[in-house]
């Protein structure tokens, strides 16, 4: 059985950064690709990044270029998603997710984790 569990979410304050983590088991990361989504009270959830299933590329949502970074450690099966000045509007539950490849569309992902949530004060 395919699981994913999250952790790293918090409280910090506008412009400081966070590491969110997501570890697998039942499932070699290095095989699928793996996404980060959030969504935000009243808000659908959205795309963030994602680690494809080959090659290592990676993609991020334009709200997030340049702040984000996704990276997996294979050896540990995880993958995480550094998060730096971090603004008011990234405030919401984040999750990650595994899909047998990497695309921005939630529906393509079969496994989800429990989400973790980021606060960010302004």
């Amino acid at each position: 059985q395919v699981q994913l569990v999250e952790s790293g979410g918090g409280l910090v304050q506008t412009g400081g950064s966070l590491r969110l983590s997501c570890a697998a088991s039942g499932r070699t990361f290095s095989n699928y690709g793996i996404g980060w989504f959030r969504q935000a009270p009243g808000k659908e959830r959205e795309f963030v990044a994602y680690f494809s299933s080959s090659g290592g590329r990676t993609y991020y949502a334009d709200s997030v270029k340049g702040r984000f970074t996704i990276s997996r450690d294979n050896a540990k099966n995880t993958v995480y998603l550094q998060m730096n000045s971090l603004k008011p509007e990234d405030t919401a539950v984040y999750y990650c997710a595994s899909a047998p490849r990497g695309t921005v569309y939630s529906t393509n992902y079969d496994y989800w984790g429990q989400g973790t949530q980021v606060t960010v004060s302004s």
